[in-house]
């Protein structure tokens, strides 16, 4: 959540009084282009090697028997992920608001903003990631007709165990770099909720995969170990619930922040049908979803994280400033026309060459040796130049109008967002491995042809 742009750095009508009206409004802070553009390369590239570890984890763990066995876990793979960082961001966000307003200057009421917040994450990571197992679950039975009680509790202690021990971990990376960016003089808006929206995957796959294969393989025997785990958070649950609505920074959000992460967590359930019945189609598509997704989700968090600092610092909930509207001309939101354009530009501007370099790299990691080819390449470019764009728009909308309706985009932006970026960025690359195909450039086809000629 950011401040203001400084005027010589507005790509608008020069001059325009919305424009001026924007950047002169007291207790805007102003950035230049290049200390947004430093601030969030460095964590951008750095989330980008996360989505790469993801995408090459999930490549590896396919083959598990875990993973054979028990297809639901594609299901609940985006759903999982999209969720921690759901819950992440939104506490970034939380918090890069609050350093934006001066409102972390006391040393005890920042203690008690943090111990609240984490305490706020837990709980909703226990119940939605109980909730996203359920849904796996059920999708399971209907699309293969059985239906085995040990999967159940199996996937719902993975869930459980996964969510809450990543979110719990990764919170506290997160307040370390908000504090650093407070002492530092940088805006945590560029730092925070870019790393929380990636650089926690490769963490959340491989404790997933690994707790998943533990208990497949004494399920048998020891399903008593799935209850107890299930039964430990159940119990912990009224504890963080307690801590939380004693903590007057987030009872409002315990109450009113369930819509949003569910409302995610149901649009994220697509994105893992998208998973689950690509991954029998096309070679490698386990690799470079969880890149576009996290690229997707890591630039728009960005962007809404600004827009709603922007709005905090220069207005009142409830009223949209003058400078904007909900719903402008995308070319005015993305380019040319707000205050937000220009962050929208560089974002756009970064996901190019980011998306270039870090398809090469999980292509080499993957394959031992580079096998890409350029259809390959442009296709996944396209792809995620149609889905940052649509995001980045859907978010100028969400943003402001949630802020119109008085609910705090802080809270329930993001998860819609980061949600819709799973969902598109897996249906867009799946019509990209299916452009390839048709052209008989599918990923991966040299290697088959060479394996089949020996």
């Amino acid at each position: 959540s950011l401040g203001a742009l400084d005027a010589s750095s507005i790509a608008g009508v020069p001059g325009s009084s919305d424009e001026k009206l924007a950047l002169n409004r007291p207790g805007i802070k102003q950035e230049k282009w290049s200390s947004i553009l430093l601030q969030v390369s460095i964590p951008f590239f750095l989330a980008g090697v996360g989505t790469i570890g993801a995408g090459i984890v999930l490549g590896r763990v396919e083959k598990w028997r875990v993973f054979k066995e028990i297809t639901e876990l594609f299901i609940l793979v985006p759903s999982l992920l999209g969720l921690k960082g759901n819950l992440d961001m939104c506490l970034a966000s939380r918090l890069s608001t609050q350093v934006n307003l001066g409102n972390m200057t006391s040393r005890k009421e920042v203690v008690r903003m943090i111990v609240g917040n984490i305490a706020l994450v837990q709980v909703q990571a226990t119940v939605a990631s109980f909730l996203v197992a359920m849904f796996a679950i059920a999708v399971g039975a209907i699309m293969d007709g059985t239906f085995h009680f040990e999967h159940v509790m199996l996937l719902s202690a993975s869930a459980m165990f996964t969510a809450t021990s990543s979110c719990f971990v990764l919170d506290f990376v997160l307040v370390a770099v908000i504090l650093l960016s407070e002492k530092f003089h940088l805006n945590p808006d560029n730092l925070a909720t870019p790393l929380a929206a990636s650089i926690g995957d490769v963490v959340s796959i491989s404790i997933l995969s690994f707790i998943a294969s533990i208990l497949f393989d004494h399920i048998k025997t020891h399903l008593w170990i799935t209850f107890v785990i299930v039964a430990c958070y159940l119990i912990l649950l009224p504890m963080w619930v307690a801590i939380v609505l004693k903590n007057k920074y987030t009872r409002p959000v315990l109450k009113s922040g369930w819509v949003p992460v569910l409302s995610a967590l149901c649009i994220s359930g697509l994105g893992g049908l998208v998973l689950d019945a690509s991954v029998e189609i096309f070679s490698g598509f386990v690799v470079f979803q969880p890149i576009i997704n996290g690229i997707g989700g890591n630039l728009v968090s960005v962007q809404a994280s600004k827009i709603s600092t922007m709005l905090h610092q220069s207005s009142i909930i409830g009223i949209i400033p003058p400078h904007t509207k909900i719903f402008e001309w995308p070319w005015k939101a993305l380019f040319k026309g707000v205050p937000y354009a220009k962050t929208a530009r560089i974002l756009l501007g970064m996901s190019i060459p980011g998306n270039i370099v870090f398809v090469l790299v999980a292509d080499y990691i993957h394959m031992s040796k580079s096998t890409v080819t350029i259809a390959f390449v442009l296709s996944f470019l396209m792809a995620s130049l149609i889905q940052v764009m649509l995001l980045l728009y859907i978010a100028h909308v969400i943003v402001h109008a949630m802020w119109k309706w008085k609910i705090d985009p802080d809270n329930s932006s993001i998860p819609y967002l980061t949600a819709l970026g799973d969902l598109l960025g897996s249906s867009l690359l799946a019509v990209a491995f299916f452009f390839l195909l048709s052209i008989n450039q599918e990923y991966g086809s040299e290697l088959n042809e060479l394996n089949a000629s020996n």
